[in-house]
């Protein structure tokens, strides 16, 4: 049996808000596995998941203190408000190193693309980015995450490149499937 990859894509439309009761259970799923959790994503997105995770039972402040859970809205990865691939990538390896070094098993990450790639919308780095990051899952086996699209937001050509990609699809806390639309680097 093969096993769900751990680079995963969640391709939705509507209200971004329907996205969150699913990723906190996730979330919560992998805080109880010792993994850090880190949800990026913008500040009205970061307050409706602090509330889902509050609400789920989790002392949210308690776990953001004690660094297994950071919430954040920051861009510090924009260089001029666009998107650093270099610069996300290098971020995502500090947050990785420093869970392994904390003792964790591992990182969970989440982000939404529309909002990671900041207000200029510049969507050229997008495919440099997801193969970097795909790398980078495979030379990291104690990394997993899921990438999010927003469909109604992004332009159809990010969504359909998003799509391609990422090796699995995220479709809820307990629902995860092999990509069959997955190309693969040469």
């Amino acid at each position: 049996m093969t096993s769900v990859p751990r680079h995963q894509c969640l391709i939705y439309r509507g209200a971004p808000t329907a996205q969150l009761a699913s990723l906190a259970l996730m979330i919560r799923k992998k805080l109880q596995q010792n993994y850090r959790c880190l949800y990026l994503n913008s500040p009205e997105m970061v307050a409706g998941m602090y509330s889902y995770l509050t609400s789920s039972g989790l002392n949210v402040h308690q776990a953001a203190v004690e660094g297994r859970l950071i919430l954040s809205s920051s861009q510090s990865h924009l260089t001029n408000g666009v998107f650093d691939a270099d610069c996300m990538l290098a971020m995502l390896k500090e947050a990785y190193d420093l869970a392994l070094k904390d003792g964790y098993a591992g990182l969970w990450a989440s982000g939404d693309m529309a909002w990671e790639f900041g207000p200029a919308r510049d969507y050229e780095k997008l495919v440099e980015y997801e193969r970097g990051l795909e790398e980078f899952f495979h030379s990291h086996p104690n990394l997993m995450g899921v990438c999010q699209y927003h469909q109604d937001v992004l332009p159809p050509e990010v969504v359909e490149d998003g799509l391609h990609l990422h090796p699995g699809i995220f479709v809820n806390e307990t629902l995860s499937r092999i990509n069959p639309q997955y190309i693969a680097a040469e």
